[in-house]
């Protein structure tokens, strides 16, 4: 029997295409834009975003306002010489001025690329270098990571006291006022680039995906039938990754539902009164998320929370019994992908509803043909068997992927061969009800704490360090974050696999060196001084062996 390909998971499903289609063809016109999308259809009067500072202050910001301050927006990157097609970047916490910056930067036709704010300065220099991004947008505490780039740097929220100092730098200052620039011809059609955002880097570097505008017609729909949020909205995850540029900004607007964002940065104290303040009824976030929240509870009681949704890593039980336990509520796991959207979950719409089941990924949403194809050929699998979750390229109209590249025809090996089906490097069993269970991935991506983190990135920065000959890092499992980054190095002085202090000592050593040379978020938690790393005969590190061993060595690093 084989496994079967899914297109509809509950009754009402015929309905909910429907509104799949209605959304595909908003998003289908010639002469559609992403400013009238997301901003200038809807009411002036009507809250687009609430923004949420530390002390739980709100900020109110309606599409007028929206509206108003991206085009000052286009105005302030249009005297910079930005038009269609450009890259521009930005480096910024989240605020009202991140969501004004990207309309503007789509009323001009150029494309954004987003960066992550917890980036070292060689990582944001790489991926501005590769996107050829010509101006960056950042804050004042994220300058230093800026500097010296060939690029036009601008900073954004300034105050008084550090005016004078952009000046001495030579940056420019993104000056806040009225003018705007209205009018501004801007590429038209499904096609046209949006986002130029980067992989996690598996097999080599970090890859380029160009999203068009067409794919934010899927998140639009994810948003509405897999989320289906009602009174109060919030996603939790960051801009700077895809799930939380698209769930908390994007989406939100192109649907017209109000969307919190809390400006701080991630504590679970916060998180727990800001769910409580502010009545959140719907709330998304990454499975470690939930686990910090978990360690903080403060027992409060939260009467307006009715869903709980998770994406990002995969969701561990203890998560769903604790949410169980504490909030009388399952978390619906989602799963989606930087090339692919979210095209399959557990969906809190009625006429989808599902129940969670633990170690599964739910089914697929309205607009995607998910199946397994076998792990020896590409024939469908029988139902229960492990094989290669895949996308049905031409029964998936959400599915807008081509490549890799600005030019998005660098293919890898991520389509069959006669190009049908898309393959998501995962592993999965879908059983005759067409549930899809996860196995295992077929890559090394490392998926810590929601984030997505290929172990080339942090090898090579790594090696680079005087002290290693090799390096080479896995997923070890974490009771917190899912999964953490283990790194086995060979030192260049072999007497550290021995001496246990100076192991201790080096070990903090090469961990503030990935800190500062890659990324705060992406260090290696623990490190493991090994005389030499497992290869094939060919050469290849032997990724399996050092996954067992890091499991063995697990209790060594608490």
């Amino acid at each position: 029997m084989q496994s079967p390909t899914i297109t509809e998971t509950a009754a009402g499903g015929r309905r909910l295409h429907r509104r799949a289609s209605e959304i595909l063809a908003e998003f289908a016109s010639p002469s559609v834009t992403a400013a009238w999308l997301m901003c200038d259809r809807h009411p002036e009067e009507q809250v687009a975003f609430r923004f949420v500072h530390e002390d739980l202050a709100e900020e109110a910001m309606t599409y007028g306002q929206l509206k108003a301050r991206s085009e000052h927006a286009a105005h302030v990157l249009a005297a910079q010489g930005i038009g269609v097609g450009d890259r521009v970047a930005s480096l910024m916490g989240k605020g009202p001025d991140l969501p004004a910056l990207i309309l503007g930067i789509w009323r001009l036709g150029a494309v954004y690329v987003p960066l992550f704010t917890a980036f070292a300065a060689a990582t944001v220099a790489d991926r501005v270098s590769a996107a050829g991004v010509r101006v960056i947008v950042t804050d004042p505490d994220q300058a230093s990571k800026v500097e010296g780039l060939d690029c036009t740097v601008m900073l954004a929220n300034l105050s008084k006291e550090n005016s004078a100092a952009v000046t001495a730098s030579g940056m420019i200052p993104f000056v806040k006022g009225d003018a705007r620039l209205t009018g501004a011809v801007a590429p038209e059609g499904p096609g046209t680039a949006l986002v130029h955002m980067f992989t996690s880097g598996t097999t080599g570097k970090p890859k380029a995906v160009v999203h068009p505008l067409a794919y934010v017609a899927g998140w639009q729909s994810y948003l509405e039938l897999g989320l289906a949020p009602g009174d109060t909205f919030w996603c939790g995850a960051d801009p700077g990754w895809a799930y939380g540029l698209y769930t908390s900004l994007i989406a939100p607007l192109t649907a017209g539902i109000p969307s919190i964002i809390s400006c701080g940065a991630f504590k679970p104290q916060t998180s727990w009164r800001l769910l409580e303040a502010f009545g959140v009824t719907d709330f998304a976030a990454a499975p470690t998320v939930y686990r910090a929240m978990r360690g903080a509870d403060p027992k409060v009681e939260l009467p307006r929370l009715r869903h709980l949704s998770s994406a990002g890593e995969p969701l561990t039980p203890d998560v769903g019994e604790w949410t169980r336990d504490r909030l009388g509520l399952d978390v619906h796991d989602h799963f989606g992908q930087t090339e692919l959207g979210m095209p399959a979950g557990f969906a809190h719409h009625p006429d989808l509803w599902l129940n969670p089941v633990p170690g599964a990924m739910g089914t697929a949403f309205p607009g995607w043909e998910l199946t397994a194809l076998k792990l020896s050929d590409d024939n469908i699998a029988d139902a229960g068997e492990v094989g290669r979750l895949a996308v049905r390229v031409d029964a998936s109209p959400f599915f807008t992927f081509t490549g890799y590249g600005v030019d998005r025809d660098l293919r890898g090996s991520r389509f069959t061969h006669d190009g049908s089906y898309y393959l998501t490097g995962d592993l999965v069993s879908i059983d005759a009800e067409g549930l899809i269970r996860f196995s295992s991935r077929d890559d090394d991506v490392i998926l810590m704490a929601g984030y997505r983190i290929g172990p080339f990135d942090v090898e090579s920065v790594l090696v680079k360090h005087p002290v290693v000959a090799e390096a080479a890092v896995v997923a070890s499992p974490d009771e917190v974050r899912g999964e953490v980054i283990h790194a086995f190095v060979v030192p260049s002085d072999p007497a550290l696999v021995d001496d246990l202090d100076a192991g201790r000592a080096m070990t903090a050593v090469l961990q503030d060196w990935v800190k500062q040379n890659y990324g705060a978020h992406a260090y290696p938690r623990r490190i493991t001084f090994i005389d030499s790393l497992p290869k094939t005969p060919s050469g290849k590190v032997q990724r399996t062996v050092l996954r067992g061993l890091a499991d063995t060595k697990q209790e060594d690093h608490k």
